[in-house]
């Protein structure tokens, strides 16, 4: 079973103020970037990996793998306008005899191969997909303005985080649809079948400067 890895790297990075994409924004020693980059060339389970980068950014996204001797990067291709984009354009690269498809956003650098695992392994039980999550340890309302319409059930909710992985095929007939928040919502919406597997809190997003320096400490 082979599975290729589409790293999203193209976004802008605007929140964080800086003055280059935020894949490419200073992570301890090394671009953002790198993190993902390495953590998925060095895992078992990932036989190839095609980048989305910026645009403009494709050639030092290339030398920055070959820096890390990242020897499973096939593809460095150009991202699109929206995230959504780009994963299209890093799915086409895909070759049609791959098994299963993992995505996953730079921007999330500190990935432990363990939930690379938990989400590849649930595709062998018979799921469409599966992705990692967290449970909400607060109350959640649904609102209308300053209205309070209802109270959520916590134990129905869960913070959804990227790698997420897909059946091939499945992933590619459901992306052809309209835009999407994240893969399993093309999926969810072309009927097929999303497993909920255990996430990791140190999988945190970098959105802005804050988020950057709490990752940083982590590392």
């Amino acid at each position: 079973m082979s599975v290729w890895a589409v790293l999203a790297a193209a976004g802008s990075g605007e929140r964080l103020g800086a003055d280059r994409p935020k894949a490419f924004v200073r992570l301890g020693e090394q671009p953002l970037l790198a993190e993902s980059l390495a953590r998925l060339d060095a895992s078992d389970w990932v036989d190839a990996i095609v980048v989305a980068a910026p645009p403009g950014w494709e050639e030092p996204a290339i030398l920055l793998a070959e820096e890390l001797g990242c020897g499973k990067v096939s593809a460095c291709v150009t991202g699109g306008a929206t995230r959504a984009d780009s994963v299209r354009l890093g799915v086409a690269e895909v070759p049609a005899d791959a098994a299963v498809v993992l995505v996953h956003d730079a921007a999330r650098p500190l990935l432990d191969d363990a939930v690379v695992e938990r989400v590849v392994t649930a595709l062998g039980e018979g799921w469409d997909g599966a992705v990692p999550t967290l449970p909400i340890p607060d109350t959640v309302k649904r609102v209308d303005g300053e209205q309070v319409l209802e109270t959520l059930r916590r134990d129905e909710l869960r913070v959804v985080q990227t790698p997420q992985a897909f059946v091939a095929d499945i992933l590619r007939k459901a992306l052809s649809g309209s835009d999407w928040t994240d893969c399993s919502a093309a999926v969810e919406a072309a009927g097929g079948r999303v497993r909920i597997v255990d996430g990791d809190p140190r999988l945190a997003k970098v959105t802005d400067a804050a988020d950057l320096d709490r990752v940083a400490a982590l590392l």
